[in-house]
């Protein structure tokens, strides 16, 4: 039987313009909109709703719903999503991943600028009236004719790789998928394919990781692979904090076996207080957050209004979890 949407509720905090071309598309469909707080309101709605747009992820009551066939979680990551019950439901579950890619990568060759060119040092000299470059910047190269490495091929990850290529990078990819190089790429290295990780970490000079948490990538980058990585190499997360060992990185930033570290992301976050990374001389630190896109909201809405003709049609949807996706060990 072919799915319909009668009832879809709506927690995104959108201004009521947003929310209009929502409610125009899934028109004639009720549409319900509450904060996401409103908890009465919401498992009311979750009794008869066939959809569900999420400002955040899903919980037990979405899960429990008896008619939900698709939701919508519009954020990125889908890793506090994607639980196994998603999957055994049978439920399809989207994200809005793509939205921020540009600017994420844009991020990313910020963390890869700012270690190579010690800014913090910078700005201590800049700030003690000092007109000399700061002593850590003598030996290190500019980002052009370097490596660049990048882990994950999706949205940003191919924004990083057009920017290496303007930087006048080499630019290696590990992805998931097996696919053809583009041309951005020069070397396209596939876990389907049974391609190891260790080449891009052992000739990457900028490690970018730009890959969904799943089982799968858990701690993907460990002690092993911290120890592959060039001594002067730089290591920037852009996409969760549970991709990487992070005691294994804080011992290996601390004694001088990797060159720094640009980290938007940490495991837990908030980084506590106590930890050793605020501290460490060759690390940058973002709370999780880059700068907006100036089309971000109406990104998120083009892939709604875009998967509800897939969902309908039964057809293959834009940013779908699989069950690959799945994360556990978390």
């Amino acid at each position: 039987m072919a799915p319909t949407i009668e009832t879809v509720l709506c927690t995104l905090g959108y201004d009521e313009a947003d929310l209009d071309q929502l409610r125009a598309a899934f028109a004639p469909a009720e549409f319900v909109h509450c904060r996401p707080d409103d908890d009465a309101r919401i498992t009311a709605t979750l009794e008869r709703a066939e959809v569900a747009l999420l400002a955040g992820d899903l919980d037990d009551r979405h899960l429990a719903a008896p008619r939900i066939g698709w939701i919508h979680c519009d954020h990125a990551g889908l890793n506090k999503s994607a639980r196994p019950a998603i999957f055994e439901r049978g439920i399809a579950l989207t994200g809005s991943a793509g939205r921020s890619g540009p600017a994420l990568a844009q991020h990313a060759f910020h963390f890869a600028l700012a270690l190579s060119y010690d800014t913090s040092a910078a700005l201590r000299q800049q700030a003690g009236h000092r007109w000399a470059p700061p002593e850590s910047i003598r030996e290190r190269g500019c980002l052009w004719g370097k490596t660049l490495g990048i882990i994950g091929f999706g949205h940003t990850g191919r924004q990083m790789a057009a920017l290496g290529r303007a930087f006048g990078m080499r630019v290696i990819v590990y992805r998931r998928s097996d696919s053809e190089a583009p041309e951005d790429v020069d070397r396209m290295l596939s876990a389907d394919r049974g391609d190891p990780l260790d080449p891009l970490l052992e000739e990457s000079d900028v490690i970018m990781l730009a890959v969904g948490l799943s089982d799968e990538t858990h701690q993907l980058i460990g002690k092993r692979e911290l120890g592959l990585l060039k001594a002067d190499a730089l290591l920037i997360n852009l996409a969760r904090g549970g991709v990487v060992d992070q005691q294994a990185l804080i011992e290996a930033l601390r004694d001088g076996r990797i060159g720094g570290a640009g980290l938007d992301v940490t495991d837990p976050e908030p980084l506590p207080e106590h930890s050793e990374l605020w501290d460490l001389p060759n690390v940058m630190i973002t709370p999780h957050h880059t700068l907006p896109m100036p089309d971000k909201t109406q990104r998120s809405i083009d892939v709604m209004i875009a998967n509800r003709e897939h969902y309908l049609r039964g057809e293959p949807m834009i940013n779908a979890a699989t069950p690959r996706d799945r994360y556990t060990v978390g």
